[in-house]
């Protein structure tokens, strides 16, 4: 494990191992298989670039048959938010009658849950239910409850673990926040 790093003009530093994102990770599939287990074949929403690193891995853990779809929104321009989301790739499958669990990397202020949330409600799924990493309450302005998040994280900038900073870091094990 490498203690700093450097993207493009910002150096940041180690903040979550990788042993502890697995701890989480474990944590998160074990209440999810608690509450789905009985449930006729879920669909886990991957939001991409972000979740495809812990959607893997979540899956990995999950005892019970599932599908597996993913959508693309934008939403992050630099470090900070744009304020808008964007839809880039959108659902295919029909999901009515459905219960569909939205698997993001980070939930922060809470527009592209909000923008996910609304547009699948359009569609009648049985349920929906947000599965997120990392979840910053203190930047989150909505009341959608985030229902299983993995890990709470201050308001800083990090990337890694799918995570990036202008497309650079997804691949990293760690996670990393800025320190300039």
């Amino acid at each position: 494990m490498e203690n700093r790093i450097k993207l493009h003009d910002r150096t940041f530093r180690v903040l979550i191992p990788e042993a502890r994102i697995a701890e989480a990770v474990a944590a998160g599939a074990a209440r999810i298989n608690a509450d789905y287990r009985e449930r006729k074949n879920p669909i886990f929403l991957g939001v991409l670039n972000g979740s495809f690193m812990f959607l893997s891995d979540l899956m990995k853990r999950i005892e019970f048959n599932c599908e597996v779809s993913f959508v693309k929104l934008a939403s992050y321009e630099g470090t900070s938010s744009s304020g808008a989301v964007r839809d880039l790739i959108g659902l295919g499958g029909d999901i009515e009658g459905r219960d569909v669990i939205i698997v993001e990397d980070i939930v922060d202020t809470g527009r592209s849950i909000a923008h996910m949330v609304e547009t699948l409600r359009r569609k009648n799924p049985a349920s929906i239910r947000i599965c997120t990493l990392f979840y910053k309450p203190e930047a989150y302005s909505r009341t959608i409850p985030i229902d299983y998040p993995a890990m709470n994280i201050g308001n800083e900038f990090i990337v890694g673990y799918g995570l990036d900073y202008d497309q650079l870091g997804r691949n990293l094990k760690d996670v990393y926040v800025v320190t300039e």
